[in-house]
Formats: C-alpha cells, sequence, structure tokens
C-alpha cells in the first residue's frame, strides 16, 4: 500500500512541473503586456492618445521573434483586453490570451525581438477576433497606425480600418501592416490562466471574470491613462 502511495506521488510530481512552467510562462506574457502597454503610454508619440481612447480594444504581442515565424504555423502570443459592457464602454476587462499566426511576419521585423500593439477600432471587429480565427485584410480590415502625438485620426486609412497595428524595435515605434497574418483566442492558454475553461468573448463581454494578478498591471493603466472611450457614439452600434 505504501509503495503504492509513493508511486502514485512519484507520477505527481513528474507531472507537477510541466504544468506550473506553462502557468508561469503565461503569468509572465501577461506582465510583459503590461511592461509594454506602460512604457507606450508614457510616450504619446508612440501611439496617437486619441486613438486609444477611441480603440474598443487592445491586443498585445510582447517579444515576438523573427524565428518563431521561419517554420509556417509557428506564432506569437500575448493579450486582449476590450472596454466592457455591450457597447464598450465601460472599465478594461480582464484579458484573453490571443495567438497572433503569419508566416510572412518573419521579413518585416528584421530579425530582433519585436513588440506588436494592435488597436481594435469598431465594435464589429472586436467581436469577429473574440469569436474565431480572423484573418487581418479579409476577415476584418486592418491598416498600419498612423503615428506622433498630432497625428489626425481621421485619416482614410483610420476611418475604414478595423485594425490598426504598431511594432516597436529596439525602442523605435512604427506602424506595420499585419495583412494576411491571423488572430485567434488562445483558450487553452485562458485555461492555464484562469484555472478552468473560458471562452474569450465569456472574458471579455461578460465583465464577470476578476482580472489576474499578473494582468492587473495592464488593465490599471489603460483605466488610469484611457478611462473613458471617445470613439463615435453611432459607431457603437455597428
Amino acid at each position: 500500500m505504501i509503495k503504492q502511495i509513493s508511486s502514485c506521488l512519484l507520477a505527481l510530481v513528474m507531472v507537477a512541473p510541466p504544468l506550473l512552467a506553462d502557468d508561469s510562462k503565461e503569468a509572465e506574457r501577461l506582465q510583459n503586456c503590461g511592461t509594454v502597454l506602460k512604457e507606450i503610454m508614457d510616450i504619446p508619440d508612440d501611439i496617437p492618445e486619441d486613438l486609444i481612447d477611441k480603440a474598443e480594444c487592445i491586443i498585445v504581442f510582447p517579444s515576438v521573434l523573427k524565428a518563431a515565424f521561419v517554420i509556417g504555423g509557428s506564432y506569437g502570443r500575448g493579450a486582449m483586453t476590450c472596454r466592457s459592457g455591450e457597447h464598450f464602454t465601460g472599465p478594461w476587462s480582464a484579458p484573453s490570451m490571443m495567438a497572433l499566426e503569419g508566416g510572412s511576419l518573419g521579413f518585416q521585423i528584421g530579425g530582433q525581438a519585436t513588440d506588436f500593439v494592435l488597436l481594435v477600432m469598431n465594435p464589429r471587429g472586436a467581436r469577429s477576433i473574440l469569436k474565431s480565427k480572423v484573418k487581418l485584410g479579409a476577415d476584418a480590415s486592418a491598416a498600419a497606425g498612423p503615428k506622433g502625438r498630432t497625428a489626425s485620426a481621421s485619416t482614410d486609412a483610420t476611418l475604414r480600418a478595423e485594425v490598426l497595428s504598431y511594432s516597436r524595435a529596439r525602442g523605435l515605434f512604427a506602424g506595420i501592416s499585419l495583412e494576411g497574418s491571423t488572430l485567434r483566442p488562445d483558450n487553452d492558454a485562458n485555461q492555464r490562466v484562469y484555472g478552468r475553461k473560458l471562452e474569450a468573448e465569456a472574458i471579455i463581454m461578460k465583465g464577470s471574470v476578476a482580472v489576474p494578478p499578473p494582468a492587473q498591471q495592464m488593465i490599471a493603466e489603460l483605466n488610469r491613462k484611457s478611462p473613458k472611450n471617445t470613439s463615435d457614439p453611432n459607431s457603437l452600434k455597428e
């Protein structure tokens, strides 16, 4: 009997480390998302403040490496948060883990670790991304986001695009087109973060899911710097 119990305990010990490692990886990813967002929002020349104020959701992919995109099917991982409530007018939600996929990205990001930040500019784009895999430029319109404190938020590209994309490498920020890449909720990662099976839409739209500790910096920074949705009220009905 004692031998059987010892065998069971040994099996549990052997299984536990990978699970803990996965949880730690997701926690580190969320913390990195918070760091990237804080750095961005402390420098308005990176992404115009008025665009962040008009965004329904923000998706952050920290430290994506070119090597990750050499083989087809590889991807970057990050997190998405939206303003809560049916019309995206409430505080920022708990995050859903997300995956970014696309073989062509390796040629665009030049070999060094690169942060990607995507602004989702209308409810239709937000709901599409939360429900399933979305191809940028096909299922959701995308454009390189304008830069600078005084960049106009009323450019044709901004008005048409559902997703505005930015990249940062070696401290330099730039608008970058991610057309042809795909976004999808990473529900396996969500299960590791929240300890139960949760779909991305349920995490973000219901507003009843608590923000996990590793994501608190990310959400607190957004609530502090961009507490109010200033987008056109008519767009909230789309």
